[in-house]
């Protein structure tokens, strides 16, 4: 990765965004705070324990005479991937979230980028929220534009998540 960042003209590749994140603790940072909001989720929550209370499992006869450790591999057998799929979902919206956690990835890896490629990281903090208010505005976007100040235009360039892939 040196080589890629060390000249502004080079190409900045996925790969290295993603070291550059890793590297400095977004990953970890991000993912804990999935994992908080998926421990907060209470339909995540209710949905688990109604699978469990409706599982074939604790509903067979003679479940009561089975040890701790046999109902408990039985339930992870029985609802171990519905339960999965279910967290997996939430865990989508969330990256997704486009005024949530999915808008600070988005940001987080532009702002990156911006970085390693040696360009200015576009102004999203407080610009983002007005983007009606930008819009609205369109001749005066048009002549920051017309003016060589690109900040309004870039914004329009940004990639979707698809787009990554």
């Amino acid at each position: 990765m040196a080589s890629s960042s060390s000249s502004p003209a080079s190409v900045i590749t996925p790969e290295d965004v993603l070291e550059s994140l890793m590297n400095d603790g977004t990953i970890d940072a991000l993912r804990l705070k999935i994992i908080n909001q998926l421990k907060a989720n209470e339909e995540l929550k209710s949905t688990t324990i109604k699978m469990a209370e409706q599982s074939k499992v604790l509903n067979t006869p003679g479940a009561e005479k089975q040890t701790k450790r046999e109902l408990f591999d039985a339930l992870r057998q029985e609802l171990e991937a519905p339960v999965l799929e279910k967290a997996s979902k939430s865990v989508w919206e969330l990256i997704l979230d486009s005024n949530g956690l999915g808008k600070e990835i988005s940001e987080t890896v532009e702002r990156v980028f911006c970085r390693l490629s040696g360009r200015e990281a576009p102004l999203f903090g407080e610009a983002q929220p007005d983007r009606a208010k930008d819009e609205s505005r369109g001749k005066e976007k048009h002549a920051n534009v017309d003016n060589g100040t690109d900040e309004f235009h870039s914004a329009s360039k940004k990639r979707s998540f698809g787009d990554l892939n």
